[in-house]
């Protein structure tokens, strides 16, 4: 992976725990305007980030786009309220993107290969151990017969 395509990764799981830290603060009558705290700011790598993950299946657009506006410089509702003109659509994360924000895919692909070299390892043992019972049953076989005595 380049270092073009894992800036780009990095910046879809940035917008995806963007998604998750936004939250509904108030909703505005009338109109039922919903004030969203943490909300994203979208630009053009936004976008992209948003659509790769849509074509990903990580995010979904819900069904209705939104009026959009941002908050004046102290903070407040801007002045001309009937203003919106701007309507954004909102986005929502999927369980593939709660998965790619907890990193649930990679910890599966360790504790897998982690099961993996456990089982190899364990029948590398039985096989040395079944191979040394092996040998040592020669041994006392080979004791055994030296002395005259037989071994059933």
């Amino acid at each position: 992976m380049s270092a073009i395509d894992s800036k780009r990764e990095k910046k879809i799981e940035d917008v995806l725990r963007g998604l998750a830290r936004q939250r509904i603060v108030a909703i505005l009558q009338p109109g039922n305007v919903w004030v969203i705290e943490r909300s994203l700011q979208v630009d053009e790598e936004v976008e992209c980030a948003l659509t790769t993950a849509y074509l990903r299946g990580w995010v979904e657009p819900l069904p209705h786009a939104f009026p959009s506006n941002k908050l004046n410089e102290a903070g407040g509702l801007p002045v001309d309220w009937e203003g919106f003109t701007d309507v954004k659509f909102m986005y929502r994360l999927t369980e593939g993107g709660w998965s790619i924000i907890r990193r649930s895919h990679s910890w599966i692909l360790r504790t897998f290969w982690i099961a993996v070299a456990t089982l190899i390892a364990t029948l590398g043992g039985i096989y040395l151990s079944a191979n040394s019972c092996q040998r040592q049953s020669v041994k006392g076989g080979n004791s055994a017969s030296s002395h005259g005595t037989s071994i059933p």
